[in-house]
């Protein structure tokens, strides 16, 4: 589930005899990958639990200039050496408190860090995911849909960032299909039924591009390993870039101005190849289904023209839909509306329904316009 609030709690002991650097875990007290001998230390002695210690947010508001915090993986960052952090400074303090919090709650919890999915196991011992993360990820392990889901890395990282991610990408497919098939029955009228194969070929090719628009451009909690230090410099530079140019940076981490813009260049590059590819099949499926018509009619029919069509669509996608989506789940969302409405999931569900429908409708209307600016659509 989302964070009800910015900041969680957890007891800790109420003895003066525990300092809150022994809390902290400072440097020269490394962490063993076994929780039994993170937990040892806390049982040494009774304990009784009395005040609560407040746990990091997952997002810091804080949007620091001097590039990534390696964005959580290590390597150049892309953004300048005044983003790295090697363990001193205000960085590894972030860390240790970081990766204390985690072990702590895991303790409570009772979970093993060898349960753990191998990225977010190497995430926490490194200090890179604060301990509302690991409530969060706690929290959607209750359930089952959840609990198979983060099985896979792209959801993982998408649904620690967003527990709403899920019902947004409902959302988004639900309208898409409805407006959809809405626009076919609009254009084929009497013939909507006659041409249910190429109704079903558009409806189809909808849904994927209307999936990666959301995928895509979604906040994450970035859980890839670093790269090998053979890697060039342009990977390590979109490596360590965020999913969405405008999220708001994990505790601990920050990502500089250039890394953002690399954000939304990644992003187009990948919407480009998807908008380009669902359109060329979409296409030829829709002239093959007219030229079938025209040689049963023995009539002249007009097609479609595919390649202008598909890499005119792959640019509107790479442009105007990578924009329009990083601003509505990094800037609307992230910013405006969870602030507001995280104690009211129903309300914030409702709202971000209603931004979605709205965002979907602007998009259709854009495309009529620029289809028609460059010629593959007629102005009737």
């Amino acid at each position: 589930m989302a964070m009800t609030s910015s900041f969680f709690s957890v007891p800790t002991p109420n003895t003066s005899s525990i300092s809150e650097s022994n809390l902290t875990r400072p440097h020269h007290l490394a962490f063993s990958p076994r929780l039994s001998s993170f937990s040892s230390s806390f049982t040494a002695k009774s304990i009784s639990f009395h005040r609560r210690v407040t746990i990091s947010p997952v997002f810091s508001a804080s949007i620091y200039k001097g590039g990534s915090d390696n964005n959580n993986n290590g390597g150049d960052g892309g953004g300048g050496d005044g983003g790295k952090n090697n363990g001193d400074g205000d960085g590894g303090e972030d860390r240790d408190r970081n990766r204390s919090e985690a072990m702590m709650l895991l303790a409570e919890s009772g979970t093993e860090l060898e349960s753990l999915p191998k990225d977010l196991a190497a995430a926490i011992e490194s200090g890179r995911i604060p301990g509302s993360v690991i409530t969060r990820f706690l929290e959607l392990q209750r359930s089952a849909v959840m609990r198979w889901l983060m099985q896979f890395a792209g959801f993982r990282e998408r649904l620690l960032a967003d527990d709403l991610f899920l019902a947004k990408l409902a959302m988004e497919c639900g309208v898409g299909v409805f407006t959809k098939t809405a626009a076919e029955y609009e254009r084929r009228r009497e013939n909507f039924f006659n041409e249910l194969e190429v109704v079903f070929a558009d409806v189809v090719m909808a849904i994927i591009a209307d999936f990666m628009l959301v995928y895509l451009p979604a906040p994450t909690v970035s859980l890839r390993p670093p790269l090998a230090l053979t890697a060039g410099g342009i990977s390590k530079f979109f490596h360590n870039c965020p999913d969405n140019a405008f999220q708001i940076a994990i505790s601990g981490t920050s990502y500089s101005l250039l890394q953002r813009l690399g954000a939304i260049a990644r992003n187009g590059a990948k919407l480009f190849a998807v908008g380009t590819t669902s359109s060329l099949v979409g296409t030829a499926v829709t002239n093959a289904f007219i030229k079938a018509r025209g040689a049963v009619s023995e009539g002249e029919v007009e097609t479609v023209p595919i390649v202008s069509t598909s890499v005119a669509y792959g640019v509107y996608m790479a442009v105007s839909s990578n924009l329009r989506y990083q601003v509505l789940a990094g800037v609307i969302e992230q910013r405006l509306l969870e602030p507001m409405l995280h104690q009211h999931k129903l309300a914030l569900s409702a709202m971000c329904f209603a931004v979605r429908t709205g965002n979907t409708y602007l998009g259709s209307l854009l495309w009529v316009d620029y289809a028609r600016l460059i010629g593959i659509q007629k102005s009737h």
